[in-house]
C-alpha cells in the first residue's frame, strides 16, 4: 500500500487508538485489531486496481473509517454523545467471547454508519445518473470479495482455544459469515437510497430516519448476545436491518 494515501492515513490513525487504549478497555482492541486488518485489505485491494473507480472507493474509506474513529474517541470522553448502537458495543461486558465483539462492531459500523459513509460521497445529483450509480453499486459489492478473503484469517484470529464442536462447525460458521455479510451490504445499499430519499426532503427528515436506523441497529444487539451458534442463526435470520418505507 502506498504510505502516503489517504488510506494508509487512516490506518495509521487507527493504529494510534489501538496503541494507546487503556488496559480496562482491552476488549475494544478485538474489533478495533480486527477493523484495521480489514482497512489494511481494502487499501492492498484498492492498489491493485479490483474496483471501477478507486479514488473514490478510497475516498468512501476513508470517510467509512472516520465515523468509526469519531465514535471510538467520543466514547472515551464523558458526556459526550455516541450513537446508541456504538454505545451498546462500547458498553457490552468485556468477558463475552471475542467474536461477539466483532460483530457488535460490524453491526454499528456495517448496519448504522455505512449508509452515512456511501451519502458522503454520493451526491443527490449522482443518485440521478443511472450509468454512475450502477458503478458504485458494483463497487460496493467488490468489497464483499475483499471481506469474504478475510473471514478465514479473521477466524483464525480470533480462534483461541476451541472445543471439538467449534471445530465441526468452523467451515459452516465461515460460510455463514460470507453469505451475511453480503446480505447486509445489499440492505445497507437500500437504507442509503431511503436516506437520500429523505435527505432531499431536507434536515428534519433526514433525522428523523437516521434515528430510525440508529434504532434498528441498536435493536440488533440483543440477538447477537443471545447465547447458541450466532453465525449459523444469522445466516438463516439476517445480519442487515431494513427501513421501512416512510411514514
Amino acid at each position: 500500500m502506498n504510505d502516503g494515501s489517504p488510506v494508509a492515513g487512516v490506518i495509521a490513525r487507527m493504529q494510534q487508538r489501538l496503541d494507546e487504549l487503556p488496559d480496562d478497555l482491552a476488549h475494544r482492541r478485538i474489533f478495533l485489531s480486527t477493523y484495521l486488518r480489514t482497512t489494511r485489505a481494502v487499501g492492498d485491494a484498492i492498489d491493485l486496481a479490483r474496483f471501477e473507480d478507486p479514488a473514490w472507493v478510497e475516498d468512501w474509506d476513508v470517510k467509512f473509517a472516520e465515523l468509526y474513529l469519531e465514535a471510538h474517541d467520543a466514547a472515551l470522553k464523558p458526556g459526550a454523545r455516541v450513537s446508541r448502537p456504538w454505545r451498546l458495543a462500547f458498553d457490552a461486558p468485556a468477558d463475552i467471547p471475542a467474536l461477539r465483539h466483532v460483530l457488535l462492531g460490524i453491526n454499528a459500523h456495517v448496519n448504522y454508519d455505512l449508509p452515512q459513509a456511501l451519502l458522503a460521497v454520493i451526491s443527490d445529483a449522482d443518485f440521478t445518473d443511472p450509468y454512475l450509480m450502477e458503478r458504485r453499486r458494483r463497487d460496493h459489492e467488490r468489497i464483499d470479495g475483499v471481506l469474504a478473503q478475510r473471514v478465514s484469517a479473521e477466524d483464525d484470529e480470533l480462534g483461541g482455544a476451541r472445543s471439538l464442536l467449534d471445530q465441526v462447525l468452523t467451515p459452516l460458521n465461515r460460510l455463514s459469515s460470507r453469505r451475511f455479510l453480503r446480505e447486509s451490504r445489499q440492505k445497507v445499499w437500500h437504507n442509503t437510497v431511503e436516506l437520500q430519499h429523505a435527505r432531499k426532503q431536507g434536515p428534519h427528515a433526514y433525522a428523523t430516519r437516521l434515528a430510525e436506523l440508529e434504532l434498528l441497529s441498536a435493536a440488533k444487539i440483543a440477538d447477537l448476545l443471545r447465547p447458541g451458534q450466532v453465525l449459523l442463526r444469522l445466516a438463516v435470520t439476517g445480519f442487515g436491518v431494513t427501513l421501512p418505507p416512510p411514514v
